[in-house]
């Protein structure tokens, strides 16, 4: 099954300008963002399991985002 994804064309021509000639859109993309191809991982977690990192993220990155903020205002 394949999914359709708006990116900007920005976006879509930095990505064409890292593919490689043996590469699909694809390819390029998992080969960027590092991480491990998603069948190689899938069914590893429970979904509870999967859920709690899901939140625990969420918490992170607005503890980050938040960290970012106050940080900025010192400068200010």
């Amino acid at each position: 099954m394949s999914k359709s994804v708006r990116i900007s064309e920005e976006f879509h021509e930095f990505i064409a300008a890292h593919k490689h000639d043996d590469e699909t859109m694809e390819e390029t993309l998992r080969r960027l963002i590092g991480g491990p191809d998603p069948e190689a991982v899938a069914g590893i977690l429970s979904s509870e399991t999967a859920d709690t990192m899901r939140e625990r993220l969420a918490e992170k990155r607005e503890r980050d985002v938040e960290g970012k903020r106050e940080l900025r205002e010192q400068f200010e």
